[in-house]
């Protein structure tokens, strides 16, 4: 499975951006995909993430303000982000969980600038 992250960008503090993460083939019916973030000098760590059936998890630091959701039909997730804080600037990484098997994928990461 390969994963192909875009929506990346340089935005003013209070702006949105959406990310997209599509996959290239059909996945397990039966899997997670999430978003991961890591700023310069710092580790990477979870965002947000949804299961196959629509289940979601967020971070403290994004909850209310950050949107994930899928499309199953069309192997692709995304990361709707509003109000966002130059705290937010990082590099964004889709993840995939196939969990039959535990196996991580992950996509080249796509940078977040958020200015103030």
């Amino acid at each position: 499975v390969q994963l192909q992250a875009s929506g990346g960008g340089l935005v003013q503090a209070g702006g949105s951006l959406r990310l997209t993460c599509a996959a290239s083939t059909r996945l397990f019916s039966i899997n997670v995909m999430g978003w991961y973030r890591q700023a310069p000098g710092k580790q990477r760590d979870l965002v947000a993430s949804i299961t196959s059936g629509g289940s979601t998890n967020y971070s403290d630091s994004v909850k209310d303000r950050f949107t994930i959701s899928r499309d199953n039909t069309k192997n692709t997730a995304y990361l709707q982000m509003n109000s966002l804080k130059p705290e937010d600037t990082a590099v964004y990484y889709c993840n995939h969980v196939d969990l039959r098997s535990g196996t991580h994928y992950w996509g080249k990461g796509t940078l977040v600038t958020v200015s103030s």
